[in-house]
């Protein structure tokens, strides 16, 4: 058995693992890296770079399909689904060694290549190797979540974990899910040539703005996505290339039947086989338990990224690393405000949020008014025929961004200055006095601010006010 001591040991090597690792290396500290599966976890691996590989292949087949509204004569794209797999795994292959064993060892870290557990508050074993730090950080990242469905343990299906090492393609995808890695999947797939099926307990995208989801719905199903929401399932049956679906919908029965099956309905943490009873670390139902510096109950550890159970996105990992080392390496006591986190739906249109939406604000009983602006009106949108999306503004007291959704094309890269308004509290007036370049969808979000002014600034007052002035020409 070896005896390690170190500054700081991480246990996962995601996204949140690896930002925290590079950082503290870096700044010159004793850093122990665990990770018993593959470096750069479920993003690199499992989550955004292959899911957003598959529908960029998607968008280029779908572009085929609809090129006569630019002129241009519309085929039926020749999908090699193998080739699709290549892309997917090359681009993952050129990140890699960005998250590589080999480039956090030349950092300065030792990196375990095994399972962790905790023998004691400030110690793991790792393998025939024991660890003990002055601080640990947890971020082992999260898993899909398998429901308890009938029959659904004995037939083969898949998750984000293995659906993007098929080869060939599904006939007809069925999939249990009508969150944002469902629809995802289901709308490029479906662009791939498959036939597709999404089942939701509720409705699609609970968490956003129904009416700004609505227009992501009509567009699945013009693309032919047939879509059951309010479908509770209740069994699953079949075998590899003949799956059924039972279930109740509206009072009565439901039945559906494909080819393979993806389950999508949401992530677990993973902590279970921490032993984290023996380091003194509180946990409940959604993962570890942390207080608002991202500290356990017990005050040398730390835990950080989706393992917590709160917004599981790699963006908000990498924004609880930063914590961290602030808290950890530099004594600050900084507070997590994860709150402030975007989130992007990548279908073709995108759906993006910051903040709070209108239901949100009611809930919270927040006094708002909304702003809003449509594609449709905007130059760029109508030039390339994008015309489908809307941004949506909430104003608070004294002009005060509250949040903003917005869904269209390219709505997660508009949604950024959106996010940099929320995080720093900042006003409407901040985007009206901006000057946006023509002729671009940043526009969009121009218009929708100055929207916010129109009633008061095309008023009968304001016009009285207009004509006094004259009188000094």
């Amino acid at each position: 058995m070896t005896d390690i001591k170190c500054d700081l040991c991480i246990i996962g090597a995601g996204s949140a693992g690896l930002s925290i690792a590079s950082g503290a290396a870096q700044l010159g500290r004793k850093v122990v890296l665990i990770e018993k599966g593959k470096m750069g976890g479920d993003c690199l691996n499992y989550g955004c770079v292959p899911s957003k590989s598959l529908l960029a292949s998607a968008k280029t087949a779908q572009g085929f399909r609809t090129a006569e509204k630019f002129g241009i004569g519309a085929v039926e794209p020749d999908v090699d689904f193998a080739k699709v797999h290549d892309h997917i795994h090359s681009v993952i292959a050129a990140i890699e060694p960005n998250d590589s064993q080999e480039r956090f060892e030349k950092l300065g870290c030792t990196v375990l290549r095994e399972a962790a557990r905790f023998i004691g508050p400030r110690e793991v074993m790792v393998g025939a190797d024991k660890v003990r730090a002055k601080h640990f950080v947890i971020a082992t990242g999260s898993r899909p979540f398998v429901p308890p469905i009938e029959g659904l343990e004995s037939v083969p299906y898949l998750t984000n974990e293995t659906l993007f090492d098929r080869t060939s393609p599904p006939r007809h995808l069925l999939i249990i899910g009508g969150g944002p890695i469902g629809l995802e999947m289901a709308q490029a797939h479906r662009r791939l040539g498959a036939e597709v099926t999404v089942m939701e307990r509720g409705t699609i995208m609970p968490k956003d703005d129904p009416e700004l989801v609505e227009i992501v719905r009509q567009r699945l199903i013009e693309e032919g996505v047939v879509l059951h929401e309010h479908t509770d399932i209740t069994r699953v049956g079949g075998q590899d290339g003949a799956i059924t679906v039972q279930g109740q919908k509206s009072g009565g029965a439901f039945d559906a039947s494909g080819s393979h099956l993806l389950v999508a309905v949401g992530r677990r943490a993973n902590f279970e086989s921490l032993d984290l009873e023996k380091a003194g670390v509180e946990t409940h139902d959604k993962g570890i338990k942390v207080n608002d510096r991202l500290r356990t109950s017990n005050k040398r550890i730390y835990a950080i990224g989706d393992v917590i159970g709160g917004r599981q996105f790699t963006h908000v990992a990498g924004y609880h690393a930063n914590i961290a080392v602030r808290n950890i390496l530099f004594k600050m006591p900084t507070k997590n405000k994860d709150d402030i986190a975007p989130w992007v739906t990548y279908t073709d249109p995108e759906l993006a949020h910051v903040g709070l939406n209108v239901g949100m604000a009611d809930e919270k009983r927040e006094k708002y008014t909304v702003a809003e602006w449509s594609y449709d009106e905007n130059d760029r949108a109508q030039a390339e025929h994008a015309n489908a999306g809307r941004a949506k503004v909430l104003v608070g007291k004294g002009g005060h961004i509250l949040g903003c959704t917005i869904v269209g094309k390219n709505a997660g890269d508009l949604i950024g200055p959106w996010a940099l308004a929320v995080a720093n509290k900042l006003k409407i007036g901040a985007f009206t006095s901006m000057i946006a370049p023509y002729p671009t969808l940043t526009e969009v979000s121009k218009r929708a601010a100055s929207a916010y002014y129109s009633p008061t600034l095309f008023s009968g007052k304001t016009r009285k006010l207009v004509s006094l002035l004259s009188i000094f020409d």
